[in-house]
């Protein structure tokens, strides 16, 4: 039965045909694509201090690096917000196939809805914005993650990737997809609370300093990928959570 009251796209059976086919088909093909890629990763302990020091990291990127960081940071059990048209639904049947969490939102639809339900999911798991999507501008961090950290007291960890060969989406943040056998260079940056009691010119500052981190973050990828003396390897499994002995 379609649903009732739902999206236009939700009373379509021929749409919801298409989200499945969508999901099931691009699944392996990103999979079998991911597996040929070589990674250099700089600042994964910052993601398991935050861990070890009972938080649970807020991973904010840019939306131009989503595939990047479906394929890093998969399997975690991270929730992110999907946007709940057509697009965000074959993206989420793909996303949770890799090992993550969903909650059904945007800036433009049921916003207020997904944030509270990214604050409940906070209290017990990892989330993850795209800082400057559903929409843009680009490279342009929406408040979203700034605020979630105000609020439960998680740290932001924001983090960067660049891939030494890759297409480039003619989209308006113009995602990156790495070409199979690339390297793919992934820096992750210094971890960072909101303070609980932050008004609005703090969180202003913080949201600019998010920003900041991540184009630290971008200028570390591409000396990584210049560093011709560092060995490419996998990236790191999911499963593999063993404390890093020199935190």
């Amino acid at each position: 039965m379609p649903p009732v009251g739902g999206a236009e796209w939700e009373r379509s059976w021929t749409k919801r045909m298409q989200a499945a086919a969508i999901g099931a088909l691009a699944t392996p093909l990103l999979r079998l694509l991911a597996s040929t890629w070589r990674w250099r990763v700089e600042g994964e302990d910052r993601c398991r201090g935050a861990e070890q020091a009972g938080r649970h990291a807020i991973i904010a990127f840019w939306h131009g690096r989503i595939v990047h960081g479906l394929f890093h940071f998969r399997g975690r059990g991270i929730v992110v917000i999907v946007s709940e048209n057509f697009d965000g639904e074959w993206i989420a049947r793909i996303i949770r196939r890799l090992g993550y969490g969903t909650v059904r939102g945007s800036s433009s639809r049921g916003a207020r809805k997904a944030l509270r339900q990214m604050v409940r999911e906070a209290t017990a798991r990892a989330t993850a914005f795209t800082v400057d999507g559903p929409r843009g501008p680009a490279r342009t961090a929406q408040p979203g993650a700034v605020w979630l950290s105000k609020v439960t007291g998680n740290p932001v960890v924001p983090f960067h990737a660049e891939a030494a060969k890759h297409w480039t989406a003619r989209s308006w943040d113009r995602t990156q997809i790495p070409k199979p056998f690339t390297t793919v260079a992934l820096a992750i940056g210094e971890p960072f609370i909101v303070p609980s009691d932050a008004d609005e010119p703090e969180l202003e500052r913080c949201r600019l300093h998010l920003e900041q981190e991540l184009a630290a973050c971008e200028s570390r990828c591409h000396d990584l990928l210049r560093d011709p003396g560092r060995s490419p390897d996998r990236s790191p499994d999911p499963r593999d959570r063993s404390p890093d002995p020199k935190l």
